[in-house]
């Protein structure tokens, strides 16, 4: 889940920029420090969005920076296993789809996207369903239900989030809409139209054998 967070940190403002807007070198350093960057306490960085107080500054000797303590907004990704998230497909491959969900990309492998046997089409960067034909593409948003968690604070890169689409509710948006209009003609279906019951046809079969035919 997404999440908008109020935090404070103690910034240095290296000495070359000292004669700039303060409250603007103290937002790109802080951009430049956190973006992308992972706390397992806090989550995965996505941006720095403002700064909201800087105080006085700091000089330590032999440091020619001035450190501040600063309160500043952020918005951070927090996952959790078998949470439901909605993500963008930027990769296909033949062993799977890499599905970006903001600040960091998962792996959606060929085995979580459906009980089908899947079919690699490597020219239009597709992921197909052998029976239904359906498929996921480069670009396709998808809502996918977090199934492994690893994250890596000291190399985010090394991180390992594994997806998987094999449950109701989860899919591409189309897949989705396909489901919810197959639901609305089972429940639009009058009482009479439902199937012989298996007594019936026994009767009709004991008769059958009565009359000799």
């Amino acid at each position: 889940m997404y999440h908008k967070l109020l935090l404070e940190d103690k910034v240095r403002v290296p000495p070359q920029r000292l004669g700039e807007k303060l409250e603007k070198v103290i937002l790109e350093v802080l951009q430049e420090q956190l973006e992308g960057s992972i706390d397992k306490e806090i989550g995965i960085f996505i941006c720095v969005t403002r700064v909201l107080d800087v105080g006085e500054g700091e000089l330590v000797p032999g440091d020619g920076g001035v450190y501040y303590d600063v309160r500043f907004e952020a918005m951070a990704l927090r996952l959790a296993l078998q949470e439901v998230i909605e993500g963008l497909v930027v990769e296909t491959t033949s062993f799977g789809a890499f599905v970006s969900l903001g600040p960091i990309d998962a792996m959606l492998h060929v085995s979580q996207i459906s009980d089908e046997y899947i079919n690699y089409d490597e020219k239009n960067a597709r992921l197909i369903c052998q029976e239904s034909k359906r498929y996921i593409g480069v670009g396709d948003v998808v809502r996918v239900r977090v199934v492994t968690l690893s994250l890596n604070e000291r190399e985010p890169r090394d991180s390992k989030i594994g997806l998987t689409m094999r449950q109701a509710g989860l899919g591409t948006a189309l897949w989705l809409e396909e489901e919810i209009a197959k639901e609305k003609e089972k429940a639009s279906q009058p009482a009479g139209a439902a199937k012989e019951r298996p007594q019936e046809k026994a009767k009709g079969k004991r008769k059958e054998n009565a009359s000799g035919e």
